[in-house]
Protein backbone atom coordinates (compact mmCIF):
# COMPACT_ATOMS: atom_id res chain seq x y z
CA UNK A 1 0.00 0.00 0.00
CA UNK A 2 1.03 3.42 -0.28
CA UNK A 3 0.61 6.62 1.74
CA UNK A 4 1.21 10.12 1.93
CA UNK A 5 1.87 12.19 5.30
CA UNK A 6 1.81 15.85 5.68
CA UNK A 7 4.26 16.83 8.32
CA UNK A 8 5.41 20.11 10.03
CA UNK A 9 8.75 21.51 10.00
CA UNK A 10 9.98 20.46 7.38
CA UNK A 11 12.07 22.88 5.48
CA UNK A 12 15.16 21.61 3.17
CA UNK A 13 17.50 19.53 1.79
CA UNK A 14 19.30 18.14 4.96
CA UNK A 15 15.61 17.55 6.24
CA UNK A 16 14.82 15.31 3.54
CA UNK A 17 17.94 13.42 3.55
CA UNK A 18 17.33 12.53 7.75
CA UNK A 19 13.75 12.26 6.82
CA UNK A 20 14.54 9.42 4.17
CA UNK A 21 17.55 7.50 5.61
CA UNK A 22 15.00 6.95 9.00
CA UNK A 23 12.55 5.97 7.27
CA UNK A 24 13.70 3.83 4.65
CA UNK A 25 15.92 2.16 7.46
CA UNK A 26 12.47 0.72 8.96
CA UNK A 27 11.27 -3.02 8.28
CA UNK A 28 8.60 -3.07 5.01
CA UNK A 29 8.97 0.80 4.06
CA UNK A 30 10.14 1.03 0.48
CA UNK A 31 9.95 4.14 -2.22
CA UNK A 32 10.29 6.90 -0.01
CA UNK A 33 10.16 9.90 -1.54
CA UNK A 34 10.20 13.54 0.20
CA UNK A 35 8.48 16.35 -1.72
CA UNK A 36 9.86 19.56 0.43
CA UNK A 37 7.66 21.68 -1.59
CA UNK A 38 4.45 19.83 -0.15
CA UNK A 39 6.07 18.83 3.04
CA UNK A 40 4.60 15.53 2.58
CA UNK A 41 6.38 12.08 3.07
CA UNK A 42 5.47 9.70 0.30
CA UNK A 43 6.44 5.38 0.64
CA UNK A 44 4.86 1.83 0.74
CA UNK A 45 4.11 -0.14 3.61
CA UNK A 46 2.63 -3.35 3.90
CA UNK A 47 0.89 -3.36 7.43
CA UNK A 48 -0.55 -0.33 9.61
CA UNK A 49 1.94 -1.07 11.80
CA UNK A 50 4.70 0.11 9.75
CA UNK A 51 2.53 3.04 8.97
CA UNK A 52 1.93 3.87 12.91
CA UNK A 53 5.67 3.13 13.01
CA UNK A 54 7.17 5.96 10.37
CA UNK A 55 4.31 8.36 11.96
CA UNK A 56 6.20 7.54 15.50
CA UNK A 57 9.75 7.85 13.75
CA UNK A 58 8.77 10.67 12.22
CA UNK A 59 7.40 12.61 15.12
CA UNK A 60 10.69 11.66 17.33
CA UNK A 61 12.94 13.18 14.53
CA UNK A 62 10.83 16.52 15.29
CA UNK A 63 8.41 16.05 12.28
CA UNK A 64 5.02 15.89 13.25
CA UNK A 65 2.02 14.53 11.59
CA UNK A 66 0.49 18.06 10.02
CA UNK A 67 -2.71 18.90 12.71
CA UNK A 68 -0.48 17.15 15.48
CA UNK A 69 0.72 18.81 18.57
CA UNK A 70 4.28 20.84 17.28
CA UNK A 71 5.77 21.77 20.44
CA UNK A 72 9.22 23.68 20.76
CA UNK A 73 10.90 20.17 21.56
CA UNK A 74 9.41 19.25 18.33
CA UNK A 75 10.71 22.33 16.15
CA UNK A 76 14.42 21.26 18.27
CA UNK A 77 14.63 18.11 17.07
CA UNK A 78 13.59 19.08 13.66
CA UNK A 79 16.63 21.53 13.50
CA UNK A 80 18.77 19.38 14.84
CA UNK A 81 17.84 16.38 11.78
CA UNK A 82 17.92 19.06 9.73
CA UNK A 83 21.73 19.75 10.52
CA UNK A 84 22.85 15.93 10.76
CA UNK A 85 20.82 15.89 7.43
CA UNK A 86 23.03 18.54 5.88
CA UNK A 87 25.96 16.59 6.88
CA UNK A 88 25.61 13.50 5.37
Amino acid sequence: MEATIYIQNLKCGGCANTITKNVTAIENITNVKVNVEESSVTFNYETEANLAEVKNKLQSLGYPEDGELNSLGSKAKSYVSCAIGKMS
